[in-house]
């Protein structure tokens, strides 16, 4: 769920590869504190995100131009600005510029939502950032700002369900995901999954809404029954020894861009990266096959994920994985999927909480805690399985 385009018929959105270029010196202390190179301008200045586009649109050019090498000398009338995406967290927009030899450039401005700061640790975000930018990842830092950032642009179009469903993008998206859990990010290698769950499960046992029906729906929800789910899950999940890898942990559609004539594929917005389990990461994204209909009988069957595995597992020689390293990596994705239930159900509560923005969050909550219960019983009989195998020789 996450950034854009998440939900049941939520946009999808694109950031960029075009301009580059940096001023010398940030402009305040902020990104050195959080980790972001020295030579990525920042600023304490924020965008009223709730403003029209035309009411920003200066406040978005002078951040432009205090970000972006050569534009801060250029007239404002320079510049053009479009939505490139309106989705259930961010505003992504694009800002163009086009020169005296009639040249344009394009840049992305991406604005964060309201209260987004509950459920997205932006310091390790922006630490990420540089040197996924680095392995080729995303679009390039080009500057901070108090709720926001500027990067460059990709010239790519954004995947749809369908398109991840296709097995030749399914391979080359496998693939990319083997060389993204190689990326090594400086600090702490612990696993974040278990944390961020048990903080979000802490935020939204301890709502109130306004609202009496909203109210009533979520009086009906037992928090006891989700911390021993979540208790019991995370134990279970231990035994099976997963790999620990930086994640994306967002991999929806939205999320990934192929640039069709180049046969380019793009990973997007890392806003909820860390380190997790690959399991985890690999579930999740098959969790999205279900689209923004939320269709989750479009997971993936064991025949496609075993063609995913073997591009992840062996990108260069797929066809020479072992059937034990599919067999394990079945059974650890398919623990993980559960997880991956847990935590954007409450996500989605904390949501219907602070989130502005008109959506449906409580009922995304009890449909992700639904299908949770609904694949439980299945998902902890193959890892138990799996484990008196192993226990048994």
């Amino acid at each position: 769920m996450g950034s854009e385009g998440r939900g049941w018929n939520g946009a999808a959105a694109g950031t960029g590869d075009g301009t580059s270029g940096r001023e010398e010196k940030p402009t305040t202390t902020a990104a050195v504190a959080a980790g972001t190179p020295a030579d990525v301008p920042t600023s304490a200045a924020s965008v009223d995100i709730t403003l029209p586009l035309p009411e920003m649109t200066p406040h978005i050019i002078g951040l432009c131009k205090g970000s972006v090498k050569g534009w801060s000398s250029l007239d404002s009338s320079c510049f053009s600005i479009e939505t490139v995406s309106g989705g259930i967290t961010n505003l992504l927009l694009k800002v163009s510029v086009k020169e005296d030899n009639g040249n344009e450039f394009s840049v992305t401005v991406r604005l964060y939502g309201p209260n987004t700061d509950l459920v997205i640790d932006r310091k390790r975000e922006l630490q990420a950032i540089p040197y996924l930018s680095a392995a080729g990842f995303g679009a390039r830092l080009l500057g901070i700002f108090e709720n926001g950032v500027v990067q460059s642009f990709i010239n790519a179009r954004t995947l749809s369900p369908a398109d991840m469903r296709e097995p030749r993008i399914a391979a080359e998206i496998a693939k990319e995901l083997h060389r993204f859990h190689q990326v090594d990010i400086p600090g702490s290698k612990e696993p974040q999954l278990w944390n961020d769950i048990f903080k979000f499960l802490k935020k939204a046992s301890a709502l109130k809404f306004e609202d009496n029906e909203k109210q009533k729906r979520y009086e009906t929800i037992s928090f006891r029954e989700i911390q021993d789910e979540v208790k019991e899950l995370k134990d279970l999940s231990d035994l099976l020894h997963a790999p620990v890898v930086f994640a994306h942990n967002d991999l929806l559609s939205g999320n990934l861009m192929l640039n069709d004539s180049e046969g380019k594929l793009y990973f997007i917005d890392f806003e909820y990266g860390s380190y997790s389990y690959r399991g985890f990461d690999i579930a999740n994204h098959f969790n999205e096959y279900a689209g923004f209909d939320c269709d989750y009988n479009m997971y993936p069957d064991k025949d496609a994920q075993y063609h995913f595995f073997r591009n992840y597992l062996q990108p260069d020689r797929p066809s020479e994985v072992q059937a034990q390293d599919l067999e394990a990596l079945y059974v650890e994705t398919n623990t993980f999927r559960l997880a991956s239930h847990i935590y954007w159900a409450l996500w989605a509560l904390i949501q219907a909480k602070v989130s502005p923005i008109d959506f449906d969050y409580l009922g995304y909550f009890f449909l992700r805690y639904g299908e949770y219960k609904k694949q439980r019983e299945s998902c902890f009989s193959l890892a138990q399985s799996f484990l008196s195998e192993l226990r048994n020789g």
